[in-house]
């Protein structure tokens, strides 16, 4: 497919790489600055635009903009190009952004992962959530998302709004904790790679039991000489403690 990058953030820099090894062609790259734009059309070998009266023509139009920022631009990306399909990549963005902009195809074309610049990503097995405005978009959506990975999935907008926020708890409540846990360690000289063997078993053991079981810590013993410890550790950082407390309470409500 001739797909036009509407983007040139991190979900558009670690999926424009696999879209071309898939055999796509990338007609073009839209960010409002032209270092952005610039820096991953190069990277690419295809064209840089910082206007979206400019976008280059394309089968698929793949938009990868801030959540915030996608309702707002959505009429200027699909004026004048009725017969294209429109897609964008957000979870937490219903369909109908691209009909209310006036769009006659579109979609949804959701990759729940973490994208970072500078890691690679292995997206045979990334699961990919698609949704489109008919039964032929549908098969374009999906045979785009079969390129990229082998675990594609049907999901409408109510649905895929509460995957994202479980992703939210899953991912990015997650490494705010691991950031947290830095700060902490490094106020005694620790460096954070010891937690490293800690995270990694935590992770590979939800993949064979349930959370739930395979909770530990002083909160879920109910070891309240620990988990007053921790309080005076956390004297100096009165926001840290209020979450220690709140996840402390989520994890056994019955002990507090």
């Amino acid at each position: 497919m001739r797909i036009t990058l509407v983007g040139a953030g991190n979900v558009a820099v670690c999926i424009s790489p696999a879209l071309k090894s898939a055999g796509h062609s990338i007609a073009g790259v839209y960010s409002r600055t032209e270092v952005g734009a610039r820096t991953l059309a190069d990277s690419l070998g295809t064209k840089a635009v910082t206007d979206l009266e400019e976008l280059p023509e394309a089968d698929v139009y793949l938009t990868m903009l801030r959540d915030d920022v996608l309702p707002s631009l959505a009429e200027k990306i699909v004026r004048n190009r009725q017969n294209a399909l429109f897609l964008h990549t957000s979870g937490s963005v219903p369909m109908s952004v691209w009909k209310d902009a006036g769009a006659s195809h579109y979609g949804v074309l959701y990759p729940m992962q973490t994208f970072s610049r500078g890691k690679k990503i292995g997206w045979g097995s990334v699961p990919i959530f698609t949704e489109a405005s008919g039964p032929s978009e549908l098969e374009t959506v999906n045979a785009l998302a079969g390129s990229l990975s082998g675990q594609v999935r049907e999901l409408d907008s109510e649905k895929r709004g509460r995957m994202h926020l479980a992703a939210v708890f899953a991912c990015n409540f997650t490494n705010r904790m691991y950031a947290i846990s830095e700060k902490l360690l490094e106020e005694c000289g620790i460096p954070f790679d010891v937690m490293l063997p800690l995270i990694n078993e935590t992770a590979e053991k939800v993949s064979g039991m349930a959370p739930e079981k395979a909770q530990t810590g002083p909160a879920v013993r109910g070891d309240e000489r620990v988990l007053e410890l921790h309080r005076r550790l956390l004297d100096g950082h009165p926001e840290w403690l209020r979450l220690y407390e709140l996840i402390s309470k989520d994890i056994n409500r019955n002990l507090f």
